[in-house]
């Protein structure tokens, strides 16, 4: 969801970014995106086009920024990065909205359409100050 979100903006932007998205586990490598997941972005207005991989170790060095949507997997990718300067690339996504208390985007897949809906708010808060870190690293 993150991942087509943040890609519209940048777009809609015209900024020459890579916008690209994985998990931290194999468990659905290979699977579109969960039907709940294409519907929010669908109303928002967002491409939803989606296969399922997880993140590899040498993409550290392919890419700038590295956004977790939770602590755990936050951890998870400081732990499967090989030095500190890889580790400083990982971010919290809601670490970019000021009004973010908890800085979790929770995992919406065993409810409804509401924590979907939820999830899409929480990412849509966080892209102003995630475009923001953009630009000035692209200047």
């Amino acid at each position: 969801m993150a991942e087509h979100v943040f890609r519209k903006h940048v777009e809609d932007e015209g900024l020459d970014v890579e916008v690209d998205s994985s998990g931290t586990d194999g468990w659905h490598a290979g699977d579109p995106a969960d039907h709940r997941t294409v519907r929010m972005l669908q109303r928002g207005g967002y491409t939803s086009a989606h296969q399922a991989r997880q993140f590899r170790e040498d993409w550290f060095d392919h890419y700038d920024l590295v956004i977790a949507l939770d602590e755990g997997h936050y951890r998870d990718l400081r732990a499967l990065a090989p030095r500190e300067k890889q580790r400083a690339k990982v971010r919290l996504l809601r670490s970019y909205d000021p009004q973010a208390v908890d800085l979790n985007v929770p995992d919406p897949y065993y409810g409804d359409d509401t924590g979907f809906e939820e999830c899409l708010e929480l990412i849509e808060a966080a892209m102003p100050g995630l475009l923001d870190e953009v630009r000035k690293a692209s200047r």
